[in-house]
């Protein structure tokens, strides 16, 4: 869709279309990082363990996904300098409501199973040593304290080295144990195995999923993107994004592929079963592999605690704003295109200002203090219950509820859904629905 440089898209005179540099990728990176945490990575491990190369297709189908999921996410931002929880106000109060109970509940559990996933692969590094409580809380405590005295371009520049170690040790990795190209192209073919529907829509669906989705928009405004000229390059650093991402998946398929396919080698499900993957190639390939995969596994889990620390609470900041203006009847007239006073609204100041709000900083404490507790408790039965569904319900309802708001008035003309758009928004919706069903099916009722 072409771009013009006379406005854009709230109204405010824009400058010329940047036109897309790598040179300016950076929120991308972030989401890519947050979002492949190592529950992820073990998934698709079992996945490749289970049926070898045959669901590469739906790694990159998953890959297609998600690039069109969060270019709908930034397109929002930039195309109406409005963030994303505005545009959710205006579809009525039930997204308050939801997003004020998702938010509170998920981070709490959220924040103990980071903490967690971060402590396994430095106390399996140092067996000797402290243990899981003990580094579980430290990672939370250095989390709470870089999110909190660092600005957005510290943040990224972090994060940008975490994936860069994740990258290196999962290529490398794949690459030692040496992948059947031949089986890899033939995977390709869109096949469904007996019993493979549920590992093939979680793969569609699962890796890079969340709702730092939704946080990607907040980051593009962060990085100092506040308008329609930026789109071409938003788009780019979104598909290196999620193609980044499809690196990931399609490395740990070959590992489980050729690791763990043929010498029918069992995972614990969740993050210890990459502890389990660490003891296999330490057999296979010496100490030294195994322990840079650790080094690779605490990149992969440390980078989704700060990532999640920083975005979700600088969504969680945007939500108490929007909620005091509404209380106090300042809230501007919702579904008008340009929304008067919204020029120029979101950018690095709006972002920086939230940073050091009140709302954002009691959001990082909530994320690490009360999960402490859930560290020497059993979950609640309850509370898992209420997390599991709340959790299955989000990527439906971010897919359906961006393509509510990018095919209405709210977003200019230029802007809104094409049939492409509207089609993968759609596929997705479907999708998650389908998963959001199958996951509280298999919630312990």
């Amino acid at each position: 869709m072409a771009e013009t440089s006379a406005t854009t898209g709230t109204g405010e005179p824009a400058s010329r279309p940047r036109k897309s540099s790598w040179k300016y990728i950076g929120p991308g990176i972030v989401v890519a990082a947050t979002g492949v945490g190592a529950g992820d990575l073990v998934a698709t491990l079992i996945a490749g363990s289970k049926f070898g190369y045959t669901l590469m297709w739906a790694a990159v189908i998953g890959c297609v996904v998600k690039i069109s999921l969060a270019e709908a996410a930034g397109r929002w931002h930039l195309a109406t300098g409005r963030t994303l929880f505005d545009g959710w106000r205006s579809l009525g109060p039930w997204t308050t409501v939801y997003f004020a109970v998702y938010v509170v509940l998920w981070g709490f559990i959220y924040g103990a199973t980071a903490m967690s996933s971060s402590a396994l692969p430095i106390v399996a590094l140092f067996p000797d040593g402290p243990g899981l409580k003990f580094w579980a809380i430290v990672t939370g405590l250095i989390g709470l304290a870089f999110v909190w005295f660092n600005r957005y371009a510290v943040f990224e520049k972090v994060m940008t080295v975490l994936i860069g170690i994740m990258f290196v040790v999962v290529v490398y990795v794949a690459a030692r144990v040496v992948p059947d190209v031949g089986a890899s192209f033939a995977g390709l073919l869109p096949v469904l195995p007996d019993g493979s529907l549920l590992y093939t829509l979680g793969l569609i669906g699962g890796v890079g999923g969340t709702i730092t989705m939704a946080a990607y928009g907040y980051w593009v405004n962060a990085k100092g993107w506040s308008n329609s000229s930026w789109m071409k390059v938003m788009r780019l650093d979104n598909r290196v994004a999620y193609i980044t991402t499809g690196v990931f998946v399609v490395a740990m398929l070959i590992v489980g592929a050729e690791l763990l396919h043929a010498s029918q080698v069992a995972l614990t499900s969740g993050d210890r079963g990459l502890i389990d993957l660490g003891k296999v190639l330490e057999d296979r390939f010496g100490a030294g592999t195994a322990k840079l995969f650790l080094v690779g596994f605490f990149a992969t889990s440390f980078s989704s605690l700060i990532g999640v620390w920083h975005g979700v609470s600088l969504m969680f900041a945007d939500f108490v704003e929007r909620f005091r203006a509404s209380a106090v009847g300042a809230a501007e007239t919702e579904g008008h295109v340009g929304h008067e006073g919204h020029e120029g609204h979101e950018g690095p100041g709006v972002a920086e200002r939230r940073q050091r709000s009140l709302p954002f900083r009691a959001y990082l404490l909530w994320l690490t203090f009360p999960p402490m507790t859930l560290l020497w408790l059993d979950e609640p039965f309850g509370l898992v219950i209420a997390y599991g569904v709340l959790g299955a319900f989000f990527m439906p309802f971010l897919a359906l509820t961006l393509l509510w708001l990018l095919n209405s008035s709210r977003t200019p003309g230029e802007w809104r859904n094409g049939w492409l758009s509207n089609g993968m928004l759609a596929l997705s919706g479907l999708l998650f629905v389908v998963l959001c069903v199958q996951q509280v099916r298999e919630l312990p009722w």
